[in-house]
């Protein structure tokens, strides 16, 4: 994985919003690559904007409701080797650490993965470095809320919007715990990350500019997930060139979530969250959401197989 890749825009501290006067997070260890994320920046593809928002939507959804929030708060999701932040303020603080699976600690002692912990005034909680998947979600109570852009608070790495990725000093303010909903106490199941990547592709809009025989190739061959891969796409590697059938590029054209577009090398890219929204190498198919949640826990070398949906 290239955290370079991924940290463009990445300058300037973390903006604190509303309730920054409250409880609040102080990154004392902000890892490879952690940024805030919801449930994403929808709506404003027509002018460029990207979605954004967390790649894996389970983990995030199941971190919110097991602290009491509404699914689409905003946490932290970080990226390989974890993070560290320490709670100011004069309250205990409800957090999970989930997605990615890794060893929690508060203050140095072990604490419990997947299921909610109490972080008191002045603790530091760690998500180490992941053992198994890549993304992990820190989500606490009440939620971040740092200055929504575009209805969002998702840090989008394509266009820059949004809080910049996480330095440690950086501080980040949470909003008030939503009494109405309860926290949930009990540890659920969390998926694993996948040992083969399998993608259902719904064929199109550009696949009659591929070989019939790229076609069965690209439902025939195993690739991997190249470290390449970042949150705008993930990038196979060490599979079969696809052949043209139609020499040229197309004119930039729109371009949605899951998309597969073969740029010249001939090696699929499916686009993630924070993919352009136009784009002039041809869409040789299109990876349906539900699918793509695996895709965000894929570390680097995992097979990957594209099925006909």
């Amino acid at each position: 994985m290239s955290p370079a890749l991924e940290g463009a825009g990445s300058a300037g501290p973390a903006v604190e919003g509303a309730g920054s006067a409250g409880p609040a997070l102080e990154v004392v260890r902000a890892g490879a690559l952690t940024t805030v994320q919801d449930a994403g920046r929808t709506g404003w593809a027509h002018l460029g904007v990207p979605r954004a928002g967390a790649l894996d939507g389970p983990a995030l959804r199941l971190a919110n409701r097991l602290v009491g929030n509404a699914p689409d708060a905003a946490v932290l999701e970080t990226t390989a080797t974890g993070c560290a932040v320490r709670v100011t303020g004069a309250r205990p603080v409800l957090a999970v650490v989930g997605g990615a699976g890794c060893r929690v600690t508060v203050d140095g002692r072990p604490a419990a993965w997947g299921a909610p912990v109490r972080v008191p005034p002045g603790a530091v909680l760690e998500a180490g470095p992941a053992v198994q998947g890549l993304r992990g979600y820190l989500a606490f109570a009440g939620g971040l809320v740092p200055e929504p852009v575009l209805g969002s608070r998702s840090a989008d790495l394509l266009s820059g919007l949004g809080p910049p990725v996480l330095r440690e000093g950086d501080v980040l303010p949470l909003g008030p715990a939503l009494s109405s909903l309860a926290p949930h106490a009990d540890t659920v199941p969390w998926p694993g990350a996948p040992a083969e990547l399998v993608l259902p592709l719904h064929p199109g809009p550009r696949d009659g500019w591929f070989t019939e025989r790229a076609l069965r190739t690209l439902a025939s061959a195993a690739y991997r997930v190249s470290e390449r891969s970042n949150r705008v796409g993930l990038r196979t590697e060490g599979g079969p060139a696809l052949e043209r059938a139609v020499e040229g590029e197309l004119p930039s054209e729109g371009m949605v979530l899951g998309a597969v577009q073969v740029p010249p090398d001939g090696l699929p890219v499916v686009f993630l969250n924070d993919h352009p929204t136009t784009g002039g190498y041809p869409v040789v198919g299109v990876v349906a959401e539900a699918a793509l949640a695996r895709a965000a826990q894929a570390v680097p070398g995992t097979p990957v197989r594209f099925v006909r949906a």
